[in-house]
């Protein structure tokens, strides 16, 4: 059934993320929410969602890299958590997901992408916060110079900003 051995490892590894930490409760966001959380979550703050605040995504690991993008000039530094502690911390269970801008334009991600490379949902760009019209809040950000596979459309396309939400499947 499962020959190929490089889908053997990605489904195993599907499976483990989900497995492998246990959601915990997340406290209920003090300041402005600018992520919810919906759709296949065991964890929720409110209703069927898991919201955030800025406060409570600073609170997971942090992350950050250098890389080009195709819509800025030079290497830029992008900070925040991997989307795979986000999804883990609402107890995620799925296999794609859809990122939500505060615009509408909805991409769906599948949860192999987030298992496989350190993607991360970037709060600050350059160690400032970013603006609206800077793409922010929220960036989804791939690093695009880690690897020449990334550097493709597909995966351009993947990187959604100004995320409002996210919509486990």
């Amino acid at each position: 059934m499962f020959s190929n051995p490089n889908r053997r490892l990605c489904l195993l590894s599907v499976a483990a993320f989900f497995l492998a930490k246990p959601a915990h409760a997340l406290d209920d966001p003090k300041g402005k929410v600018v992520l919810t959380v919906s759709g296949n979550i065991k964890v929720k703050t409110a209703g069927d969602l898991a919201k955030f605040d800025m406060d409570m995504l600073a609170a997971l690991p942090q992350h950050s890299f250098l890389t080009m993008t195709p819509w800025y000039p030079e290497k830029k530094k992008f900070t925040g958590p991997l989307l795979r502690d986000v999804l883990a911390a609402v107890g995620a269970q799925g296999k794609t997901f859809k990122a939500v801008s505060l615009n509408d334009y909805k991409v769906e991600i599948p949860v192999a992408d987030i298992q496989q490379f350190p993607v991360i949902l970037a709060r600050l760009m350059d160690d400032k916060p970013m603006a609206t019209r800077d793409k922010g809040p929220l960036f989804i950000v791939y690093p695009y110079d880690s690897n020449i596979v990334l550097q493709a459309n597909l995966y351009y396309n993947r990187s959604a900003w100004q995320i409002r939400a996210l919509e486990v499947q």
